[in-house]
């Protein structure tokens, strides 16, 4: 299964930077859209399994489309119950896209897990997609592997105003599910493979830096830092101090917030409940701020194009397929 790293180091060609004026726009655009009315044929040829070496999850079409494009994946596996098809090789490089959301993750997963057209006995499992980050803690395009996956959204989420006692008008509350913590070797080997590579920024992006403290003339960089799990797209100062508080609440102090997506917790538990989850890696890569830069309001920063979404989707691919290469040439 030897493959050739220096071809995936190249730069891709991704297009223009996006144009479009918020996340829902370029979803919208992008044409995103359940298997269920899009399947591709199952082009396996066989219905023998399919040995799994490395699943790469991503959750939506653009984060799925660089590898579609930059790998050979000539297997399509359809399984009942899934958002999309599996895509796979013979070298046992697979990638699936889950849906966006919990409920399409979770889904999604159990199914693919559970499918007996796929063994997954000695596989390896990488989320690469896109988030938001904060402004004191990440930069647009910058690329995050993390230790601690985190729910953000179980809790007593209250208004500051009824409950101005409480701390960030959270209480926490929920299960199992809420905060998990990844393979600590693995982590470090993902960022030691990709700690120097020299990730895609835009010229938009630049700009958008400069109205945030900080932010100035930073490019984008690989980190070890942890990612928040949330079906509500929030954007705010106030909800950035949150979130870093329930991180730092469920992973007693542990944790360092700085991605927020929509999808994890639900993948790592389905990898957990499957006894996988020290064979998973999570890297998201920054497509927007969490919150706007002083003087613009929350409806503008929702409303505005941050430079990022292309350069975030190229540099998931960038980051992750240096990793997928290694990962293809190690047993767990």
């Amino acid at each position: 299964m030897s493959r050739n790293t220096t071809t995936r180091r190249r730069r891709l060609s991704l297009g223009a930077a996006a144009s479009a004026a918020s996340l829902a726009t370029v979803i919208a655009l992008a044409g995103v859209a359940p298997s269920s009315t899009a399947a591709a044929p199952d082009r396996s040829g066989s219905h023998r399994k399919v040995d799994v070496e490395v699943l790469v999850i991503t959750m939506f079409q653009p984060e799925t489309a660089p590898w579609l494009r930059e790998e050979s994946l000539p297997l399509t596996v359809d399984v009942p119950g899934a958002y999309s098809p599996v895509r796979c090789n013979r070298q046992g490089l697979c990638v699936l896209t889950t849906g966006m959301g919990k409920s399409n993750a979770a889904a999604t997963m159990s199914a693919v897990l559970d499918s007996p057209r796929l063994d997954f006995d000695d596989a390896y499992f990488l989320s690469a997609g896109i988030a938001g980050t904060p402004p004191d803690n990440g930069t647009l395009g910058f690329a995050a592997w993390a230790r601690w996956v985190v729910d953000y959204d179980l809790g007593h989420h209250l208004l500051p105003e009824e409950a101005p006692d409480i701390p960030h008008a959270y209480q926490e509350f929920g299960g199992e599910t809420t905060v998990f913590r990844l393979n600590d070797d693995l982590v470090d080997l993902a960022y030691d493979l990709t700690q120097d590579l020299e990730l895609t920024d835009s010229a938009v992006s630049q700009e958008v830096r400069s109205h945030y403290p900080g932010q100035e003339g930073v490019e984008p960089y690989v980190a070890v830092c942890d990612t928040l799990t949330g079906d509500n797209y929030w954007s705010g100062a106030g909800q950035s101090a949150r979130a870093d508080y329930i991180t730092a609440l469920r992973t007693d102090d542990q944790g360092d917030y700085c991605t927020t997506q929509m999808e994890d917790n639900a993948t790592a538990t389905a990898l957990e409940r499957r006894g996988y989850l020290d064979r998973y890696l999570n890297l998201r890569t920054a497509s927007n701020f969490d919150q706007p830069y002083p003087g613009q309001t929350v409806s503008e920063h929702l409303a505005s194009n941050s430079g990022a979404f292309r350069p975030s989707l190229e540099n998931a691919y960038l980051v992750g397929s240096v990793v997928v290469d290694h990962l293809l040439e190690t047993t767990p």
